[in-house]
């Protein structure tokens, strides 16, 4: 006994999905068209808020390449501002590179610390006959640049000590330099090419990261940084120290220990704030995932205003198609049907075709979001949150658009329905 009623209940839902199909099928276009209406606001709202997190992605991918426990030390003020009436903002000296060395040297902690320095932003190299286009970042680097860096080598080997000391013409360079200068069969180790008025030799390609991060991703040289000082440097030229913490959890702690012991090496007085910047791998992917958090807000909000309008289409198609169906409204009346039984099955109809509508408008919202996960090479992703959430929207806006159509079915008058022509 205490299972007649659910049984019964799935009986009845059973019989209605099927009426509701059957009813379909007798009009098929009108509920193509329907559906058509309910997919295109669920690939509005699902395809957005997948991109979005597939824009998510990319940021903390990119980012955790370059190590979750990672810091940086580097110059507070790069790019001189305009203050307020004019007056120019306050320029802080660039980090050298003596203070540089003294700090990887001085610091005493389960670390690996680098010295790099961008040489040059606009960078071309050349091999033979052939030439990359004038954006190739060349970074000027110590033996433990690629690993705080987060690179991993393809092919080759890094940096030796003796040889950042020695200043020997080698370089490291990024996939995308590869293709340019040697093709996609030839290899590039070993080769030599000239890098700004230098001919340096090649012991390593780099693996592809993508450009999508910036930081060189692969339109990326690396040079000893004694090459870089030598045929780089201009006055001004500021030095970055990027310090790899071998205990993540340490990481905060160490922080501030560097903080200390660079404010020490560049004389900061306690009272004053520092003159340089320290910045976590992570705080600038926070900063942009932070600031995608109001696009996501204005890309929901367009999303469910685009449902809206499908809601208020398939809720105006309801009511047409009670209409045309008063004379079998009026006969299942005739027949015994209930008031309530009339407007469950309209209820019903406009669930399953809302939903079906919605499974083409979250199919479609995958491969929306799948594209800009490809385009940012983040690789494929199931967003199984909005597949869940596309499928509950569904159902209620399939039970608020059917609700005054059913309310409407189930008030009609048996003996006037039958009379309607």
């Amino acid at each position: 006994m205490q299972f007649s009623l659910p049984l019964k209940s799935v009986n009845f839902l059973r019989e209605n999905i099927s009426i509701a199909w059957a009813s379909i099928k007798a009009n098929r276009l009108r509920a193509i068209i329907t559906m058509l209406i309910i997919s295109i606001g669920i690939t509005a709202l699902v395809g957005i808020l997948s991109a979005i997190d597939a824009i998510k992605n990319g940021i903390n991918s990119n980012f955790t390449d370059m190590g979750a426990n990672t810091f940086t030390i580097r110059n507070a003020d790069v790019n001189i501002r305009v203050g307020r009436k004019g007056r120019k903002a306050k320029a802080y000296r660039p980090i050298t590179f003596q203070e540089a060395m003294r700090f990887k040297q001085e610091f005493k902690y389960p670390v690996l610390t680098s010295v790099s320095t961008l040489a040059s932003f606009t960078g071309r190299l050349k091999f033979e006959d052939k030439k990359t286009n004038p954006n190739i970042q060349i970074f000027g680097g110590d033996e433990n640049y690629i690993l705080t860096a987060g690179y991993e080598l393809e092919k080759g080997r890094n940096f030796s000590a003796s040889e950042i000391t020695g200043s020997t013409h080698i370089t490291l360079i990024g996939k995308d330099v590869e293709r340019a200068l040697f093709g996609p069969k030839t290899s590039a180790l070993d080769k030599f090419i000239k890098v700004g008025a230098g001919r340096y030799k090649i012991i390593g390609v780099l693996k592809s990261k993508g450009n999508s991060s910036g930081f060189g991703g692969d339109k990326i040289c690396i040079i000893p940084i004694n090459n870089a000082r030598q045929y780089f440097g201009k006055p001004g030229m500021s030095f970055t120290i990027n310090v790899l913490t071998k205990n993540t959890l340490l990481l905060d702690m160490i922080l501030q220990e560097a903080r200390g012991e660079f404010r020490k090496i560049r004389k900061v007085p306690i009272i004053t704030n520092e003159d340089f910047d320290i910045v976590k791998s992570d705080n600038l992917a926070n900063l942009l995932i932070g600031n995608l958090a109001k696009v996501t807000m204005g890309a929901t909000i367009i999303g469910l205003i685009t449902l809206l309008g499908a809601a208020i289409g398939l809720m105006n198609i309801m009511l047409v198609s009670v209409t045309e169906r008063t004379r079998e409204i009026g006969l299942r009346k005739a027949m015994g049907a209930t008031q309530s039984i009339i407007k469950n099955q309209f209820l019903i109809e406009s669930v399953v075709i809302c939903v079906m509508g919605g499974l083409l408008g979250i199919l479609f919202g995958i491969i929306i979001g799948n594209m800009i996960s490809l385009a940012l090479d983040t690789g494929f992703f199931i967003p199984w949150f909005w597949i869940i959430a596309g499928v509950i929207i569904c159902v209620v806006v399939g039970l608020l658009s059917g609700f005054i159509p059913a309310k409407r079915a189930s008030k009609l008058d048996p003996i006037e329905s039958l009379r309607f022509e």
